[in-house]
């Protein structure tokens, strides 16, 4: 499957392995990406690939490209699960992401309530109190914590400079729970690395790091689609298994997408 470039600022329906019927906000340009990661394993591909040249929309078009399709989704279908902001990079970098997730809360509640609000997010942005807020509001905070390894997660996740990843679980704590822990878990290699982060190596320290943080859940999951570089593989099912038990054995609800 080729690299994925969502549109703007409304994609969907899908179908979300762990959400359900999920309308996507994107808060990105439609031509190419914008995020403080540049993992190896993103569907939209590397950054300096996919440079966007459209600006980022404004609050304005994404309430009413949202509240046109609720609407429409109202008379035709179908009902969603999940209203998620998701897209060609991280949604908490627009510069009115609370804003926006005021609007998001509003038009939910007017024309789906039972719907959840979704954000997946690679946490870079929690440290802006702004952000916190907001992202304490939605119903699914998603935050993603791949590792708690400095030296491999400049590896897999390439991020911008001066990422502190403790300083990143320092400030999930803050939450008290009210969040979603995201991770990623693969296999192969990339340039001449192995990047498998299966072993206890990798999964016993963040263990004890979700631990810590104490959030509702965690979600796992491994490589759905084409990923950039291809030399990186799936982790097995049994893999995923034996950390959802793991975390089981700390009562921390988990699931696993394969």
């Amino acid at each position: 499957m080729p690299t994925i470039i969502y549109p703007s600022p409304i994609f969907g329906p899908v179908h979300s392995r762990r959400l359900g019927v999920s309308l996507g906000i994107n808060l990105l340009p439609s031509d190419g990406k914008v995020c403080s990661f540049d993992c190896i394993y993103c569907e939209c591909g590397f950054n300096e690939e996919h440079k966007a040249s459209n600006p980022l929309p404004t609050r304005k078009e994404v309430k009413e490209a949202l509240e046109n399709k609720l609407k429409e989704m109202s008379v035709s279908g179908p009902v969603p699960d999940v209203l998620t902001f998701a897209g060609n990079g991280e949604p908490s970098c627009h510069p009115h992401f609370p804003e926006i997730i005021e609007d998001t809360l509003a038009l939910r509640d007017a024309y789906f309530p039972k719907a959840k609000v979704s954000v997946l997010s690679n946490s870079t942005f929690i440290h802006r109190p702004a952000v916190f807020t907001a992202l304490s509001k939605v119903d699914n905070n998603i935050l993603k914590l791949d590792t708690v390894n400095d030296d491999y997660i400049q590896y897999l996740d390439r991020p911008a400079k001066n990422y502190s990843v403790s300083e990143v679980i320092d400030n999930l704590k803050k939450f008290e729970g009210n969040c979603i822990i995201q991770t990623m878990f693969l296999k192969g290699s990339y340039q001449g690395r192995n990047m498998d982060n299966t072993s206890d190596q990798y999964v016993l320290p963040w263990l004890e790091t979700v631990k810590q943080i104490a959030p509702k859940q965690v979600m796992i999951y491994t490589i759905d689609r084409e990923t950039p570089d291809h030399d990186l593989e799936k982790a097995l099912p049994e893999e995923l298994d034996r950390i959802v038990s793991l975390l089981a054995k700390e009562n921390i609800p988990a699931t696993a997408s394969y």
